[in-house]
């Protein structure tokens, strides 16, 4: 119905009613497609949009991560497991958009615990990692980091300069390997926290059981 400059109070009603049904149809649909970029799962690729300095969030079950930054303005997720009943048991799900990204790896396992995951994004992009268990790479990215396991083992990678502002790594027990900060500590409660005032970068990375490697070339900073 054409609701024009004169309209009885019924047409009115009406055509609201009509406009506010559509908004909330095109509301919704938007709310799905963030909520649902994409799904597959392991042994299929996953692909979508992400813009530069865009913030990645991984949400995984224990696996094995390995996230690489790369000059495409993507996110690029491949993903293996040592059975191929298990691969179809993980669900590997990108939602959000192409700012604020979201990526999700769940599922049970029943013939091993061998799940590999490859997340390429662009160079230059923030992280947020949450993790029970496994390991945990990440190469040639440039953005903030925010990376927490209960046990296993974190290494933070890149053969450009080391660009942190603020540096705060921990293992409750377990190990800390800087060579990019000339610093080597193990035992209990073990850390190193680092301000450089010409950095870009924030790094918070923290294991409760395991180790955490700074590989990168060296930097200026002073110790806390």
């Amino acid at each position: 119905m054409f609701c024009g400059n004169i309209c009885s109070a019924g047409s009115v009603r009406t055509c609201m009613r009509t406009l506010s049904a559509v908004a909330s149809a095109a509301v919704l649909a938007w709310n799905l497609a963030g909520l649902a970029r994409a799904e597959a799962p392991c042994g299929q690729t996953l692909d979508a949009p992400l813009r530069p300095r865009a913030v990645l969030t991984v949400h995984s079950r224990p696996a094995g991560l390995e996230i690489v930054g790369t000059d495409q303005a993507a996110i690029h997720v491949s993903c293996t497991s040592g059975h191929e009943d298990d691969a179809q048991r993980i669900r590997v799900r990108i939602q959000g958009n192409q700012d604020d990204e979201t990526l999700t790896i769940a599922g049970d396992l029943r013939k091993g615990d061998n799940v590999r995951v490859r997340i390429e994004v662009p160079r230059k992009t923030s992280l947020r990692v949450e993790m029970s268990a496994g390991e945990v790479k990440v190469e040639e990215i440039a953005g903030d980091k925010d990376i927490d396991l209960y046990a296993g083992q974190i290494t933070i990678s890149s053969t450009r300069p080391w660009d942190y502002r603020s540096v705060d790594v921990s293992v409750s027990i377990g190990e800390v390997n800087a060579p990019v900060y000339g610093t080597q500590k193990g035992g209990f409660f073990r850390g190193i926290t680092k301000e450089t005032a010409d950095g870009e970068y924030l790094l918070h990375a923290h294991v409760i059981a395991g180790e955490i490697d700074l590989l990168g070339r060296s930097a200026r900073a002073t110790t806390d």
